[in-house]
Order: C-alpha cells, then structure tokens, then sequence
C-alpha cells in the first residue's frame, strides 16, 4: 500500500513539473513590453512583414532583382501562370539548375531532358526563341557544357523582362502583394 501512495506522489510530482516547465516555456516565448507580456513572435511576424515589404519594392527596381529572390520568383510564377507563358520561367529556372549541376556525369542526360522539354519543336513547354539560337543550343547540348543554353536563356529573359515583367508590376497579384504588405505593417506599428 505504501508502495502505492510513493507512486501517486511520484506520478503528481512529475504532473506538477511538467505544467511549470509548460509554464515557464510559455513564459520564454514573451517579451516584456511595458507592463504587458506579448509573444515573441509578433514581433518576428513584423519584422518578416517590413523585409517582405521590401523585398517586393526591391522587385520594382529590377528584373534581376526579381529572378534573385525566392519570393519574387514565386510571385512571379503565380503571376505567369494567369497569363499561361510560365514555362519562360521554368526554363530559365531549368536553365540556372543546370549550370549549378554538381556533377558534370549527370550534364548530358539534363541537357537533352531540358531541350526535350522547353526547345524541342513542337513541345508543350516550348519557349519562343529565334530558330538560329534553337540550332545553336542543339549543336551545343551534344558537348553538354555548362553554358550550353546560355542563348536561348537570356532570349527567353529579355522577352520576360520587356514583356512580361512590366505586366507583372502592374498586376492585381503584385499591387495586392504591396497593399498587404502595408496593411500588415500598419496592423503591426498600433497594437
């Protein structure tokens, strides 16, 4: 019977310090504004909100500034995708995950892969570039160098800059990015 009752002691002891290492848990993810507690990921949601915020301004300066970030490219895929021409992006996506291919044994299979998919005549995906720069880059694939498709690439680029890209900055899907932005920020900035 002691036995018993040690258990029922142990076994509420142990309940007891895992609601204070609940609480204290609770109590380290808070900061200590004024008088209030306030969780501590507020704060990391503003300061996500500003960069994201300038981020998308950032995408207005350039194009390049766009292709280079995660979110812009996602944005701008979203954006491509309503128009029906994301496979510009896909391949010049394609394209730069070719050239960081760790192993030049895995070049030429990638290569004929991504020509199939985006140069081929006739191909779902096919790109719009000039037939001369669509023989050049078949002659090329057959050596699979990195730069291999560095001409359709930057075809495919500048016709997303001049065309698409102008598009995309006066888009619903973009303005909408900024205005929430700047709603959440405001949200943020009076509580």
């Amino acid at each position: 019977m002691m036995y018993l009752n040690s258990f029922n002691a142990d076994a509420f002891i142990c309940d007891k310090a895992k609601d204070l290492r609940s609480s204290l848990s609770t109590l380290i993810h808070k900061v200590d504004v004024g008088n209030k507690l306030v969780p501590s990921n507020l704060y990391k949601k503003k300061d996500s909100q500003r960069n994201c915020t300038k981020e998308a301004m950032k995408w207005k300066e350039s194009f390049s500034q766009l292709l280079s970030s995660k979110e812009g490219l996602t944005a701008f895929r979203t954006f491509l995708k309503t128009e029906f021409s994301e496979e510009n992006l896909e391949f010049w996506v394609a394209c730069e995950d070719y050239k960081k291919t760790p192993s030049t044994n895995k070049l030429p299979a990638k290569a004929q892969c991504i020509f199939q998919e985006f140069l081929q005549t006739g191909s779902p995906r096919e790109v719009n570039i000039d037939h001369q720069t669509r023989e050049h880059t078949r002659q090329l694939i057959a050596d699979a160098c990195r730069n291999c498709f560095d001409a359709a690439q930057e075809q495919t680029r500048t016709l997303m800059e001049k065309d698409s890209y102008p598009r995309f900055l006066k888009s619903p899907i973009y303005q909408q990015l900024l205005s929430q932005s700047s709603v959440k920020k405001l949200k943020f900035s009076f509580t």
